[in-house]
């Protein structure tokens, strides 16, 4: 798709920005309303297996874009469960081997199709698998590169290494360039496939950052902004989580009830609405905010349990404590929300039987197997001595908190620039903190993990920032998370204005000069030519000495 997750998002403003620089951009991918986007002019199809190109639109910028969905018969293979109407998904590692060659059958006799008639100059593969190895096999003397994503690597590769390995080292072979968010990627990548070169060949390739869209917003216009959201959302269908859905989980965790629920119980709350929605209260909840009166705190991902939003969830009472009147927004989608549900429940009131099934059933709660959240459970078990005052501020939590459901880039531009910090506290590597960099060109605060292509975000940001600012834009991912993430939080908040007016506009300013899809779209044209001498590499890479 070209909507949702990072590597989706990546890959529209990448397009649109080689559309702006004047190149003609083919762009192959499973997007049903290519037509929304002003980049595209044209879209493609295939009728009974001929392809068939309708023209959209007159160009709007010099270059032009043409949007083509291969026909793979309705079958979605994913890295990482979700439901896309329309399809019918199964995760790669799920998927028979006969789904898989009929998945990559489509799409090289796709890409050939394509490429027969507009005869590229080069290409570009999202992913370790499958997008290289269908380049490999689709192409002939076009030269691509490979832009690595983490979730291909870290779900699908090396979990299931014997079986996708293989594609996955066949797609890299002819790669004139691997282009990695981080070096943290860049080591996972080099450890999973030791393949001779592969090292000399892999270079920095981030995302960027939109700064027309994402920029700071004057506090006179603060208000102006969330009605506009507000208004927007009034008019968007709104069918995800809603009232039925509150009504069954407030029953299922009555302290009536002889058991918490189970990830059956849960998941047939989750069947009740449409779990990638937008949440029917939200435009509700979102006019009870004020963000010039209260503090602002944001949380944008997907609502699983490896993105860590469970730990934020237990922070916030500590926020609560010290700023009683502060608000929390988490915008994002995913099956993990009934049991973060229930972690509120739990924590309001002070119910040890839920907040046990929380750190014991963990992943359970959103359909992936029994795991405890190690995390969360030392820090409630720890509360001795604090154990009233924490529990007596989270009473306040379901007023102080906003779910919105999915929100599209537009809107979360919207948002972004009220809020006094964003956290980002996922607990698996980042290939690149995406999110951490739109918050900080809007002048917000991003207090991420400090591990992966989040620590390395976290450096680039805190060039020029005051030395009080900068230890708290990472906490350590470790038994004290939840206390770090408050403090960093409060600490923030306890700045005087004048400092954080100063680490506003040097984060803004920092992210203006080193990341911007201009930059980003010349340096995959240059990877996909081969010509690594003009990009960064890796840091910490050898030179590769070609002598």
């Amino acid at each position: 798709m070209l909507r949702g997750t990072g590597s989706n998002i990546y890959n529209v403003n990448l397009a649109n920005a080689l559309v702006r620089l004047g190149h003609e951009v083919h762009l192959l991918c499973q997007e049903p309303r290519p037509a929304e986007f002003g980049f595209v002019d044209s879209f493609g199809r295939w009728e009974r297996g001929r392809l068939v190109v309708y023209e959209v639109r007159r160009p709007a910028y010099a270059g032009r874009c043409t949007v083509y969905r291969p026909d793979i018969g309705g079958v979605l293979p994913v890295y990482v469960y979700d439901r896309y109407a329309g399809f019918e998904v199964y995760t790669f590692n799920e998927l028979s081997e006969d789904g898989l060659q009929s998945y990559l059958d489509a799409n090289i006799a796709a890409v050939r199709d394509v490429a027969e008639r507009v005869d590229p100059g080069g290409a570009l593969a999202n992913h370790l698998v499958m997008g290289p190895v269908i380049l490999a096999r689709a192409l002939e003397g076009v030269p691509y590169a490979v832009k690595i994503h983490g979730s291909a690597l870290e779900y699908t590769v090396k979990p299931n290494y014997q079986r996708f390995a293989p594609y996955a080292r066949e797609g890299l072979v002819r790669a004139k360039t691997v282009l990695v968010g981080s070096q943290h990627t860049a080591e996972s990548l080099w450890a999973a496939m030791p393949l001779e070169e592969l090292p000399a060949r892999t270079r920095l390739g981030p995302p960027g950052v939109d700064t027309h869209t994402f920029a700071p917003l004057d506090r006179r216009e603060w208000h102006r902004s969330l009605d506009g959201l507000i208004r927007w959302l009034e008019s968007a269908e709104r069918n995800g989580f809603n009232p039925r859905a509150t009504e069954a989980l407030n029953a299922l965790c009555s302290p009536a009830r002889e058991r918490p629920p189970d990830e059956e119980e849960l998941a047939a709350v989750r069947a009740g609405y449409d779990a990638a929605g937008i949440d029917v209260e939200a435009p509700r909840l979102l006019e009870s905010v004020d963000p010039l009166r209260e503090p602002v705190v944001c949380y944008l991902g997907k609502l699983i349990a490896a993105k860590g939003v469970d730990l934020l969830l237990a922070a916030w009472p500590l926020v609560l404590a010290r700023r009683p009147k502060a608000r929390l927004i988490l915008v994002g989608f995913g099956t993990y929300r009934e049991g973060l549900e229930v972690l509120i429940r739990g924590l309001e009131r002070a119910d040890e039987r839920l907040l046990t099934h929380v750190f014991r059933q963990g992943r359970a709660l959103e359909g992936g197997p029994e795991g405890q959240l190690t995390y969360l459970r030392a820090f409630l078990e720890s509360l001795d001595g604090r154990h009233e005052r924490y529990f007596a501020a989270a009473r306040r939590m379901r007023k102080s908190l906003v779910f919105t459901g999915r929100l599209e880039h537009g809107e979360v531009a919207r948002l972004l620039p009220l809020t006094e910090a964003l956290v980002v506290p996922s607990m698996l590597p980042e290939a690149f903190g995406m999110v951490a960099a739109e918050a900080a060109a809007c002048g917000v605060l991003p207090i991420s993990a400090g591990h992966g292509g989040l620590a390395e975000v976290a450096i680039l940001l805190e060039k020029d920032l005051p030395p009080e600012v900068k230890q708290l834009l990472t906490f350590e991912r470790g038994m004290r998370a939840v206390e770090e993430i408050a403090y960093c939080i409060n600490a923030w908040l306890d700045l005087d204005e004048e400092t954080r007016a100063i680490a506003r506009d040097r984060l803004a300013k920092t992210v203006g000069e080193t990341l911007s899809w201009e930059r980003v779209a010349e340096g995959v044209i240059a990877a996909a030519q081969g010509r690594l001498d003009v990009l960064e590499m890796v840091p910490g890479q050898v030179p590769f000495d070609r002598a």
